[in-house]
């Protein structure tokens, strides 16, 4: 076996490892610093599997424990796993540098090695998402992942986050016994839960004709499940408050990435387990394509009628994640193609967002209401030209992410025989709606404050780590909307392998 293989579970196995530690590592800084080198590790050790990977062209399954399957557990992984945990353990190491100064103003001391000790699980849970071979362990993880983010999003202790954080778990935990009970019906009718074996058997059910209708009703429980916990409309009432409350930190990781988890997961089922065939036999797709666009229309709408800054950008998040579930919804390859470049573009973009509006509230008292953010970048220019990018991607603008995402998008639609007119007109009216929100707030940002109403702005403390979280997030959606190509040819492949 070549080492890169073991490179997959390594990087698992060592943010649980360094969770268990940190609960009783004592000293705030001493947690945070170890969890910052971790997740810098496990990037570098991602990156060096993902160029193995691309270079072998090839997917390989890692069974864990001494039973092989169907008993014993599987990771299975190709240059798209390899892809989505590069670009997560990163993101998530940029997030906890960005929002490094307004953590340790939040957070209390005693209660910092826990936050790092939920970071830590979280990234976990979107390795083992993206890398599972296993139906169950995928339910275990969701499970992590929703107790890991809930804690995160009250790690701020205010009454406001308690409230979110209620909120969101209620909603998590209908999402997570929708997802079970779909598996448990699953495994009824098939007596398998690994993902090969799970394919061979619904491909014989639904030759035979037996169980169609049982198969009809999991999958689209399933995919209600997955649904409420990635916030696909009309499920999202919970994460503006849960987002838009926490701490930059959380509000960065959970918008930027935990959701991602979920429709990744959600495109792993359909893709190596029941095949784009039979989701579309069903219609699944449809009704995820319907919901798509309803959630990148209303949730712009939203975003538009806010004046809470990171309210704005939780909207926007759901406005975002209809175009993953409209490209879901094409039940195509290329369609899943362009949904798996969204789940890049805004996994650099909203940390981006998050990150820089929290550099700019600093300057005003941790105030986020658009308002109070007037005249503000002047005050934090970096932070301002960090906004800029991220919000111009969101937009569209052409050599930004968010445009090469489009692009996919359009093309997708081409090798659909019913949908195209309608996702190019709900592609046109999703960016005038993005623009008619975040091009003003770029314009109040940079705006010269003259209203003496507003909070005294003062100069940004240097805060290096932040600088460094906001120039890496932006090289990241400059190089996605420039260098696509490269990046969508390793996503294709990385479907074909699966």
């Amino acid at each position: 076996m070549p080492f890169a293989w073991n490179l997959p579970y390594m990087s698992v196995f060592l943010t649980m490892i360094t969770a268990i530690l940190l609960s009783v590592i004592p000293g705030a800084k001493r947690a945070y610093w170890i969890t910052v080198c971790v997740f810098a590790i496990v990037t570098v050790m991602s990156l060096c599997f993902l160029s193995f990977i691309v270079r072998a062209d090839a997917s390989y399954a890692f069974t864990m424990g001494k039973f092989p399957a169907p008993f014993g557990n599987e990771i299975k992984f190709g240059p798209l796993q390899g892809l989505l945990a590069s670009v997560f353990a990163a993101v998530m190491c940029l997030s906890l540098l960005g929002g490094r100064a307004e953590l340790f103003e939040d957070v209390d001391e005693k209660k910092m090695g826990l936050a790092c000790v939920m970071l830590n699980m979280v990234l976990a849970s979107l390795l083992i998402l993206s890398y599972t071979n296993d139906a169950f362990t995928a339910y275990v993880f969701i499970e992590i992942s929703t107790i890991a983010a809930c804690a995160l999003v009250m790690i701020k202790d205010s009454g406001p986050t308690l409230v979110a954080t209620i909120r969101y778990l209620f909603m998590s935990l209908l999402g997570s016994g929708l997802f079970l009970f779909s598996i448990i019906l699953l495994y009824a009718i098939t007596g398998h839960l690994l993902m090969p074996q799970l394919k061979e058997s619904v491909a014989k059910l639904m030759e035979t004709g037996n169980y169609t209708k049982v198969l009809a009703l999991l999958l689209g429980m399933m995919t209600a499940g997955l649904g409420v916990k990635a916030a696909m409309f009309p499920f999202h009432r919970w994460l503006p408050d849960a987002h838009g409350t926490a701490t930059t930190t959380s509000s960065a990781v959970l918008s930027g990435l935990v959701v991602k988890g979920y429709a990744v997961l959600l495109i792993t089922m359909y893709v190596r387990v029941f095949t784009l065939d039979t989701v579309r036999a069903f219609h699944i797709n449809d009704a995820v394509f319907v919901l798509g666009f309803c959630g990148m229309i209303l949730g712009s709408v939203q975003a538009i009628r806010e004046t809470h800054a990171k309210r704005m950008l939780a909207y926007s998040s759901v406005a975002q994640l209809g175009y993953v579930f409209m490209g879901i919804g094409l039940g195509t390859p290329e369609g899943i193609a362009a949904a798996c470049f969204q789940i890049l573009i805004h996994a650099f973009t909203k940390p981006l967002l998050f990150v820089s509006v929290g550099r700019l509230a600093s300057t005003v008292h941790h105030d986020k209401q658009l308002r109070a953010l007037r005249g503000t970048a002047w005050q934090t220019p970096l932070a301002g030209i960090g906004f800029g990018i991220g919000a111009l991607s969101m937009v569209g603008i052409p050599l930004f992410g968010g445009f090469a995402a489009k692009v996919n998008f359009a093309t997708a639609s081409v090798f659909t025989d019913t949908k195209i007119v309608l996702t190019l007109a709900v592609l046109a009216i999703s960016s005038v709606l993005n623009a008619l929100y975040y091009i003003p707030a770029i314009i109040n940002i940079w705006s010269i404050r003259k209203d003496a109403a507003l909070p005294e702005a003062g100069k940004a403390k240097k805060d290096p780590t932040a600088t460094a979280a906001i120039i890496l997030l932006a090289c990241g959606v400059l190089f996605l909307g420039v260098c696509f190509t490269p990046v969508m040819n390793i996503i294709v492949r990385g479907l074909e392998l699966m």
